[in-house]
């Protein structure tokens, strides 16, 4: 293992340790979680020699940003989305999430539709850029959504993870009830500017 391999596993391993932190519910799992962040924690400072009561990659006291997620748009032929039903509230959104360290907005679409909806994508293009601060609540934080156009043609679906309980395609003209994660004007922004080949942006 070269000397960037071994630094990019354990910020991955960081990183995995402060999701579980921020998501897990399960006692066991948030002790595991915080016995992985302390033992990487301890591997970075030594690697770097940095104590982590200074500003790093991992607190939000250095400047203020919006959080970045990704979301993808998939049409197929007969004019319908590929929508994942999400286990948590049974509404539906365009498969997507937030985006990881290490992976670029592409990579980061490519594997949130492969994990949510079972099927893995080719990117086409760049749809746009969301500003969801407008719509912030004391449900979400500011964030901007890059949106990507992605195609599916004759790929096989295969077993999705547990955040989505049902994908399915639905018509442009008629949709379910969709996730707070998507707003409708949003996503008729999106749907928009794939049916006029635009890039949107704010």
């Amino acid at each position: 293992m070269t000397y960037n391999e071994f630094y990019d596993f354990v910020v991955k391993v960081h990183s995995i340790a402060k999701i579980g932190l921020t998501y897990s519910k399960d006692p066991y799992a948030i002790d595991n979680y915080k016995e992985l962040n302390e033992l990487s924690k301890q591997m970075l400072e030594n690697f770097m020699n940095v104590k982590f009561d200074r500003p790093n990659m991992f607190t939000k006291d250095v400047y203020p940003t919006p959080n970045v997620s990704c979301r993808t748009l998939i049409v197929n032929s007969k004019n319908e989305a590929l929508l994942v039903k999400e286990a948590n509230t049974n509404t539906w959104s365009l498969p997507g999430g937030w985006c990881d360290l290490y992976k670029t907005p592409s990579e980061a679409a490519f594997a949130e539709v492969s994990q949510e909806a079972g099927v893995e994508p080719k990117m086409v293009r760049l749809i746009g850029i969301l500003d969801r601060t407008p719509f912030k609540s004391n449900q979400n934080v500011p964030e901007y959504v890059i949106v990507f156009l992605g195609s599916i043609d004759g790929k096989k679906f295969h077993e999705h993870c547990h955040e989505t309980n049902d994908v399915k395609f639905h018509s442009l003209d008629h949709l379910p009830e969709m996730s707070r994660k998507l707003s409708m004007n949003e996503l008729e922004r999106v749907i928009d500017a794939y049916k006029n080949n635009k890039v949107i942006f704010d």
